[in-house]
């Protein structure tokens, strides 16, 4: 016989009781699939620890909690089946899955439920209720998994493999970036003043800070490795007079970081080359940046990577190594979300072992500068892009993207906010020559950086 009660009603009992009684304590509102819905039953938190004008806005607009929403049966699969981290992350990207409110603070609030496992007696719960809610054994088969999953063979790190991963995130239609990244289209943490500024300004004052701090001099020769679509060779090209030459896996990031060198007049001082870091051997270069490549590097290669910057550089030469690093210890897991839908075979390594792998290839490190906070607010500022352009971003690059970025973003945001992950800008000269450097930690004033950062964004 149908039971006319609505699925909220026959669905509660049961998450009152399975994993100890976790899920009876909900800072979110859960809707299901027929309409009816549980109220969140505490208030949703924001990252703990942060400063106010740093954490998310917290519930939605209009105070209400955020509400998690089940849309379709077959997410009841993914709990029996595979409730882990890749299993929900799955169920989201697929749409079966979804969130009215702040992303943010809703996963943070969430992260109670990180240790909550289903033991043999939950999911035999979780199968009955299945069953009297009416679903057949065919309802409960989980789906492929989504198009968009990265599937990598082949030995991790090596020039096929890393060219196949480093292409599942960045080869995407060029359009969709634009939207996410706004007009300066950089791609790493931007340099903020203050949280009210346009993250354009804040872009702009970062990559005069790397120059700034390699003190670039017209006709030097300037390497940038991972240089995505060129904002920082343009910049060095058209403000310090130097010959840039980028490297990047992405055929379609070369293809565009070219057009803009043509279209800005600096098509004979720019060059952008399809290779590996590990394929040059035309050095000596005066000056390289690094900025947001070494988390593609891997833990095994990350002396490989030292080394062969060290070999790249003039004595006398600086490189500036800007990457994220893991602040807290998490042991590496395929099957996390970052690693399937975003980073495949990304690593993020200890501030201390580059550290260590710079001074073992024979470089002298000169400055460290944390950027940690200064992350989610690029993260929420491109976030906003991403919320302005829903619709123009699905066109272009499917729903199933769109979705990941989604949540990583939120995700990102929240692991910098609540320190688990930093940025550190490092910077490191090779001996053999004078290398310039102030005796006081300057690197030209902040001032003058504000002042000129408007008008390098435009």
């Amino acid at each position: 016989m149908h039971d006319p009660q609505p699925l909220a009603a026959r669905v509660a009992p049961v998450l009152d009781e399975i994993a100890g009684g976790a899920f009876a304590r909900r800072p979110f509102a859960l809707a299901l699939w027929d309409g009816s819905e549980l109220p969140a039953t505490e208030r949703a938190r924001g990252a703990a620890g942060q400063r106010a004008s740093f954490a998310p806005c917290g519930a939605s607009a209009n105070g209400s909690p955020p509400r998690l929403r089940v849309r379709r049966p077959r997410a009841l699969a993914q709990l029996l089946r595979g409730p882990d981290e890749l299993g929900l992350a799955r169920a989201w990207v697929r749409g079966d899955l979804d969130l009215d409110g702040d992303a943010e603070a809703t996963l943070a609030s969430c992260l109670r439920y990180q240790g909550v496992r289903l033991g043999a007696a939950d999911r035999v719960r979780v199968l009955a209720l299945a069953r009297r809610l009416g679903l057949r054994a065919r309802d409960l088969r989980l789906p492929p998994p989504p198009a968009v999953e990265a599937r990598l063979r082949g030995r991790r790190h090596s020039l096929r493999r890393d060219r196949v991963a480093v292409r599942h995130h960045y080869d995407v239609p060029t359009r969709f970036y634009r939207l996410v990244l706004g007009p300066s289209f950089v791609y790493s943490c931007a340099y903020w003043a203050d949280e009210h500024e346009t993250l354009e300004q804040a872009q702009a004052r970062k990559l005069d800070l790397v120059c700034r701090k390699l003190d670039l001099q017209p006709g030097e020769r300037l390497l940038d490795v991972g240089c995505g679509w060129g904002a920082l060779l343009l910049h060095a090209a058209a403000h310090y007079g130097v010959r840039a030459v980028g490297i990047t896996l992405s055929a379609s990031q070369a293809a565009e970081a070219r057009r803009r060198a043509a279209e800005a007049g600096l098509g004979d001082r720019v060059e952008v080359r399809v290779a590996d870091y590990r394929e040059l051997a035309d050095g000596p270069y005066d000056k390289l940046a690094s900025i947001g490549m070494v988390e593609h590097v891997g833990v095994s290669l990350l002396g490989t990577y030292a080394r062969q910057a060290a070999r790249l550089l003039r004595p006398g030469g600086r490189i500036l190594n800007h990457g994220i690093v893991r602040l807290a210890p998490r042991p590496r897991s395929d099957r996390s979300f970052i690693a399937r839908y975003v980073f495949p075979d990304g690593e993020l390594h200890p501030l201390s072992d580059v550290i260590v792998a710079l001074e073992r290839a024979g470089l002298e490190v000169r400055d460290v500068e944390a950027l940690r906070d200064h992350y989610p607010l690029t993260l929420r500022a491109w976030s906003r892009n991403l919320a302005r352009h829903r619709d123009e971003a699905i066109a272009h690059a499917g729903e199933e993207r769109e979705r990941v970025w989604r949540l990583y973003m939120a995700g990102s945001a929240l692991a910098f906010a609540r320190g688990e992950i930093g940025v550190f800008q490092t910077l490191a000269v090779r001996p053999g020559a004078p290398h310039g450097l102030p005796l006081v930690r300057d690197f030209g004033a902040r001032a003058e950086r504000a002042e000129r950062a408007p008008a390098l964004a435009a």
